[in-house]
């Protein structure tokens, strides 16, 4: 294998855990309302809901403060050195980063993540989390 192979695949393979990332905050909070109605008992896990709630937390920080998120500057600085400009490479690299970037003002982003992140934050009183001994 080359090293520019290499590289790509070692790019798409951040991608891809960048877009599950995507995908455990979205369908997490998906997961703890539809659980909150269904009775799912898991959704209300602690180490869960602290995992969710700072995924989120840094996904809003980060857009209140301006700053790219690593996997992306990861996943880009990868792709360059490998030596490709574009996101015309594999299957995986096209469709997932079509699934997971958007191109809009950055005052929407803001917004976006801002308003979710309330979202997460209001579940908390809506289902509330509980602990290890299932008192809380």
């Amino acid at each position: 294998m080359s090293r520019e192979l290499l590289l790509l695949v070692v790019a798409d393979a951040i991608l891809l855990v960048h877009v599950l990332f995507v995908c455990f905050i979205v369908f997490g909070l998906v997961a703890i309302y539809l659980g909150y109605f269904l009775n799912w008992l898991w959704v209300r896990n602690l180490a869960f809901r602290l995992l969710h709630l700072f995924a989120i937390g840094i996904v809003v920080l980060q857009s209140w403060l301006g700053v790219i998120c690593p996997l992306t500057i990861w996943e880009m600085a990868l792709r360059k050195e490998a030596g490709a400009v574009t996101y015309s490479g594999s299957f995986i690299q096209h469709w997932l980063h079509q699934v997971l970037f958007y191109t809009a003002p950055e005052w929407v982003f803001i917004l976006l993540y801002s308003a979710f992140g309330l979202l997460v934050l209001a579940s908390w009183f809506v289902v509330r989390p509980k602990g290890r001994s299932g008192n809380s």
